[in-house]
């Protein structure tokens, strides 16, 4: 019983001495919660430089290309095509002889013709020999009526009028003949054969026989907003603009040519004017009827800041970007954008060349965060 009552008087002592000591004992001190330091708990971003560049001004659309020259091969003459003498598509020099037509009728008219010159040609100097004996009969106050001698002179020239005639007609029957054989009027591809040897063919015929088109030099023609014409002009008149073709990725460049068309007026039904660009097209990579990405390169600005388009943001505010600070801290800075050109952001206000700038995952931060930088995803502008 003792026992019980002194443990009881011991329990409640140490509780008293406790309560009694509790005002002199200092609690720990506490962790003091910072910022996440940067060497591996900072927001991950991706970094860039602002680097000077010499960017183009251009002007984007869509264009088709034509050919430099594009001819229907028709026949001249009435007569069956007897022979091709290509390959469809093949490479042709102007003057080589594409179809043959039967020439034999028209060899026989032309025939006819010359033999006709030839009998007029006799009587013509018949008449010219009598008409030259009157005059000297004349001369010598012989007997020759003045009649016989007007007859005389007016069959010389009803004669010499039908020769003339005679080579007239000579001369359209051998045109006719050497229409017999079609030749390519200029260099360039050939089509598809659009009627088969054995066939009639008519100079009336609406349809042809073949096609050439002139690929070397070859056009793009295009349009753009009519509010750019008076750019384009002045800028043609310094030097020919630099046109580019881009393929239907529209990264993939073609070709590079020159705009030569300037049209003489603006289309009022589409507000746009009507442009021309000539390419060398040695490598044959534009193809009349393709329809192509164009780019314009209006002027090049000279060595102004540059950084990838995602760089700038938009914000309530207007436009910004984050820089990165030696400590790996961001600043959110109001910035100015000139011209966004192929994904990159000319910047006439707000970063300076060589300053390091967040080009991705400015999502998460804000001003005065702590970054992680990271290594570009494949294939992201930097």
């Amino acid at each position: 019983m003792w026992r019980v009552v002194i443990a009881g008087l011991s329990v409640l002592a140490l509780s008293v001495a406790a309560l009694l000591l509790q005002p002199f004992v200092k609690p720990a001190p506490a962790v003091a919660a910072g910022p996440p330091s940067a060497g591996g708990q900072g927001i991950p971003v991706t970094a860039g430089t602002v680097t000077l560049a010499d960017v183009p001004v251009l002007l984007s659309t869509i264009g088709t290309v034509q050919a430099y020259n594009m001819v229907t091969i028709k026949s001249r003459v009435d007569g069956q095509l007897v022979a091709a003498d290509f390959t469809e598509g093949q490479e042709v020099k102007a003057g080589a002889p594409l179809f043959r037509i039967d020439p034999r009728p028209y060899q026989a008219t032309f025939d006819q013709t010359l033999a006709n010159q030839e009998k007029d040609q006799a009587n013509l100097a018949n008449a010219q020999r009598n008409f030259a004996r009157d005059s000297q009969i004349i001369k010598s106050n012989l007997a020759v009526s003045q009649q016989q001698f007007d007859n005389d002179k007016a069959a010389v020239a009803v004669d010499q009028a039908t020769v003339d005639s005679d080579k007239a007609l000579a001369e359209a029957a051998r045109l006719n003949l050497g229409y017999c054989t079609i030749t390519a009027p200029i260099s360039g591809r050939l089509g598809a054969q659009l009627v088969d040897v054995g066939n009639l063919v008519h100079a009336s015929d609406t349809t042809g026989l073949v096609t050439i088109a002139q690929l070397k030099p070859i056009y793009l023609s295009f349009t753009l907003p009519q509010d750019q014409a008076h750019k384009i002009r002045e800028r043609q008149a310094i030097a020919p603009l630099v046109v580019r073709a881009y393929g239907d990725d529209n990264k993939t460049l073609l070709s590079s040519g020159k705009l030569s068309l300037i049209d003489n007026a603006i289309d009022q039904a589409t507000g746009t004017i009507h442009l021309k660009a000539t390419f060398a097209n040695d490598d044959e990579r534009l193809w009349p009827g393709e329809f192509v990405n164009i780019r314009l390169v209006l002027q090049v600005r000279k060595g102004v800041p540059t950084v990838p388009a995602q760089t700038v943001q938009e914000g309530p505010e207007g436009r910004y970007a984050y820089i990165i600070k030696p400590d790996d801290t961001v600043e959110r800075r109001a910035v100015e954008v000139a011209a966004v050109e192929d994904g990159v952001a000319i910047i006439s206000k707000g970063l300076s060349p060589g300053e390091k700038v967040v080009v991705d995952g400015q999502y998460r931060l804000t001003n005065r965060a702590h970054v992680r930088l990271t290594a570009p995803k494949p294939g992201a502008a930097g």
